[in-house]
């Protein structure tokens, strides 16, 4: 069985404390291999008020955590019966397995979140010579100047028009030049 994301429903106002509730539960119970992320989502909002720029975190789905797990009848039953959890969304009955949101659905939530579903690792370095992959830059060779892990993008100089020009790419859109 492979991991997938579900949706917890919770009492509103209460995702924070499911979410530390969860946490704390799958640690005492040894559910780490069948447990392993829980996520309120959430986005920041700005909002300026008497000229102050304020950022607040706003939640996109109130009354709802997400939960990644291999469901089991012990998975199940521990996030089930987690303080301030009501159900899951998307199942039929009391003894009725959940429906796992579709791989894409959970893409998109991660992604608004700033989160990536595929962790890349890389072996590039700074300063290594790369040949763009992909994009409107295909074929065009440059130099890694910057790398955000956290977002998994490169800064290359590429070489246009006679200048070196950065360009902020994502990391499967180049290659190292051997």
């Amino acid at each position: 069985m492979e991991k997938q994301w579900y949706v917890v429903h919770t009492y509103s106002g209460y995702e924070n404390k499911v979410m530390a509730n969860l946490e704390k539960r799958l640690a005492s119970m040894g559910m780490e291999d069948k447990i392993f992320r829980i996520l309120v989502p959430e986005d920041e909002e700005t909002e300026i008020k008497n000229g102050k720029k304020k950022v607040a975190k706003k939640k996109v789905f109130p009354g709802y955590v997400l939960a990644e797990m291999i469901m089991t009848d012990d998975s199940w039953y521990v996030v089930r019966n987690t303080p301030g959890v009501t159900g899951f969304v998307g199942s039929a009955g009391s003894g009725s397995k959940p429906t796992p949101l579709l791989p894409e659905e959970a893409e998109t939530i991660l992604k608004r979140m700033g989160m990536k579903e595929n962790v890349i690792e890389i072996d590039y370095d700074i300063g290594d010579q790369v040949t763009v992959t992909d994009g409107a830059f295909i074929g065009r060779e440059g130099v890694i100047k910057e790398i955000d892990a956290d977002r998994q993008k490169v800064k290359v100089h590429v070489d246009m028009f006679g200048r070196e020009t950065p360009v902020e790419l994502d990391y499967q859109q180049v290659e190292r030049m051997s």
